[in-house]
């Protein structure tokens, strides 16, 4: 399930850094985990961040003198001044910035007057507030920050504007601004806009389709709503598409159409008027919408569909796709072709790299390509990852785990433990706040911040959050390490001897319980997500009542899920049951244990469907969460295996193959 943490903190102070953290975080620090003990200023926090949520003006104005002084007092000046943004004078904003200077709260309110002052197009001062902001990570203000750049110096921004506005995922209005102010000057061409309005229609957003099409003229609005509602009439209607104008609508129509019915759009784009009136690269870019369509379909025929596409006018997107159902129906050339024109930095990530070594080995037919294969894969060969984990495999290694570090020394442990912006972040999650809390140690442990930690204090701040049971920020922040890798802080092992011992006795590997509880929930016992599923293993209402069935806890009730004891018992129960019903495939079962159990054997195929390599299967779930879940409770089960047993793990021999299964139905279906 996807994790979304409720605000009930876990922390418990055992330790010496606990300690010292409760003489500088104050009386609310030490409170017991599970009932913490909140003192009025806290409460008065806590209304806040209410009334923040609410934009209840007066009543932030009214509570701020009340957590004057309070460990968190940035957040309550923050929220307040943050909420009437657009009344407050240059003056007292550059006043407040200048009291909390050097704080998270700073950076990110500077953030928001960025993108006031770029809506209002001042740029005298967004260049000169731009110039402080530190986290740049804000697509907006990236945006602005072009358009001011290209304004005050003419400078050749076209290329970045291109990739910020067809990355951006809604419409909104600073890169549509750049964007717009390009294709007046002619500095960036109207196909631009026509490919944003495509990857809006492909995907389904009309709001992003409609802002596209209106930059160029806002009168063709009305035509795109018709051909959204009807793009079967709109073809029917359209016998020629001879202006540039009118191709591109017909190309968004046969989108649309993909969209809906992609083997109706395939007809449709092979009629002899668009294959003479529409260019190769409108009939390409479509080839790449059906051959994705049918590619999430899981369909055998994909491939053949971006076959005929050229493969330079495919967005990335359409790329990956191609990949993957090459890769299913083991087309190597293809697999080739695709990721060699993926865009550079998506062609050097693991899983690219990965699977164009394996093609060109499968494809090898001198030595210089074999040894150019083996090189990509030794590029990428460690323990940090899925395809990195399959990487050192195929080089003749298996997973272990690497030297420890040094421990912290004692100054670098004070340097962590009086750090002020993790003093707020673990006070935040303490009282409650955990989203809060979360955002500010990552701006304070974030590289690319000024003043970002190196792995030294990257280990230290780790360290730190795991004896504070903080275990999402240990997690986390243990693996910004770039040189160094401490798998304890990494990959921890809370409540090891309640999960071992439930697992060993019902038949589970523990190490596939921690690998799939360290997805979930990061081990926050009271993690919730957004559609309600709940506790250390994330099991849904209706999933919890049928498995504590299933295991004859006849008292079970709805709250006893939050237990800890209680979520180890039903979660891994659900999991021994989900992974009989799929043969003990552990990728299945993940899928089923994140997607339900119904999709995964839809997505194993039907007759003649190929049984393939479970890398291949997990690339080609159509779900990227599912997907991407997958292969990380896979990897993490590798990991956490060679902790417990000490020895070196092999993830392939977790991974099988998988295709179209000859066993009947489960009698009693899983929920």
């Amino acid at each position: 399930m996807r994790f979304i943490a409720i605000l009930t903190p876990i922390v418990a102070p055992a330790t010496v850094a606990a300690a010292l953290c409760a003489a500088t975080l104050g009386p609310a620090w030490a409170a017991n985990k599970n009932t913490p003990e909140l003192n009025r200023a806290d409460e008065a926090v806590l209304d806040m961040a209410q009334a923040y949520k609410n934009r209840d003006r007066k009543r932030l104005a009214a509570l701020l003198a009340q957590v004057k002084g309070h460990p968190l007092e940035a957040w309550g000046a923050y929220w307040d001044m943050s909420a009437r943004l657009d009344d407050a004078s240059p003056r007292e904003i550059q006043e407040h910035l200048a009291r909390w200077s050097g704080t998270y709260q700073e950076d990110r309110l500077r953030a928001e007057w960025l993108v006031q002052l770029g809506k209002n197009r001042d740029w005298v001062a967004f260049n000169r507030e731009m110039a402080l902001y530190r986290m740049n990570d804000e697509r907006a203000v990236r945006c602005y920050a072009l358009l001011a750049n290209y304004l005050a110096t003419g400078a050749d921004v076209k290329a970045e504007v291109r990739t910020q506005w067809l990355g951006a995922r809604d419409a909104e209005e600073a890169c549509a601004a750049a964007a717009e102010q390009l294709i007046k000057d002619h500095s960036i061409m109207q196909l631009t806009a026509w490919q944003r309005a495509r990857l809006g229609m492909e995907n389904d957003r009309l709001r992003v389709v409609t802002q596209a099409v209106e930059l160029l003229n806002p009168d063709w609005a009305k035509t795109v709503n018709t051909l959204y509602t009807s793009p079967a009439k709109y073809l029917d209607d359209k016998l020629t598409a001879l202006r540039p104008r009118t191709r591109e609508f017909v190309s968004l129509a046969i989108i649309r159409l993909a969209y809906q019915d992609p083997l109706a759009a395939a007809e449709e784009v092979d009629k002899l008027r668009w294959k003479a009136q529409l260019t190769q690269e409108e009939r390409s870019w479509i080839w790449g919408v059906i051959g994705k369509r049918m590619a999430q379909r899981l369909s055998l025929d994909a491939s053949d569909y971006f076959a005929k596409a050229q493969v330079q006018y495919l967005h990335e997107d359409h790329l990956l796709w191609m990949a993957r159902a090459a890769l299913r129906v083991g087309r190597w050339d293809q697999v080739l072709q695709a990721t060699a024109a993926l865009p550079e930095a998506l062609r050097n990530e693991p899983t690219w790299v990965y699977w164009r070594a394996k093609a060109l080995l499968q494809t090898a037919t001198h030595d210089d390509q074999r040894n150019q294969g083996l090189r990509l894969l030794e590029s990428i060969a460690g323990v940090k990852g899925f395809y990195e984990q399959l990487a050192l495999e195929d080089m003749g290694q298996r997973v272990a785990q690497p030297p420890k570090p040094a421990l912290p020394t004692p100054e670098e442990r004070m340097q962590a433990r009086q750090n002020p912006g993790l003093q707020r972040a673990l006070y935040a999650i303490r009282i409650g706040l955990r989203s809060d809390g979360v955002r500010e140690w990552n701006y304070t442990v974030n590289l690319h911040t000024k003043g970002g930690m190196d792995d030294r204090s990257l280990l230290a701040a780790a360290e730190l959050a795991c004896s504070q049971e903080v275990w999402d920020r240990c997690i986390n922040t243990s693996e910004r390490t770039r040189q160094l890798t401490d798998w304890e802080t990494r990959f921890p092992m809370p409540f090891r001897q309640e999960v071992i011992a439930r697992s060993r006795a019902i038949g589970l590997d523990p190490a596939y319980v921690y690998g799939l509880i360290r997805q979930e929930s990061r081990f926050i016992t009271d993690a919730r997500s957004g559609v309600g599923a709940s506790g250390l293993m994330q099991v849904m209402p209706a999933t919890a009542k049928w498995t504590a069935k299933k295991l004859g806890m006849g008292d079970f009730q709805a709250h006893h899920i939050t237990d800890k004891d209680t979520n180890i018992a039903i979660g891994t129960g659900y999991l021994k049951l989900v992974l009989d019903s799929f043969a003990g495939s552990m990728p299945m079962a993940a899928a089923a244990y994140n997607a339900g159990p119904g999709r995964p054997r839809q997505w194993r195929g039907g007759d003649g469907a190929p049984t393939v390599d479970a890398a291949i299967w997990a690339e080609n779930i159509p779900f990227s969460e599912t997907r991407d879940y997958v292969k990380k409770v896979l990897s993490n089960t590798t990991n956490y295996a060679a902790l417990i047993t000490g020895v070196p793990q092999s993830l392939r021999a977790r991974l099988g193959q998988i295709g179209p299964s000859n066993a009947p139905p489960p009698i009693e279906d899983l929920p």
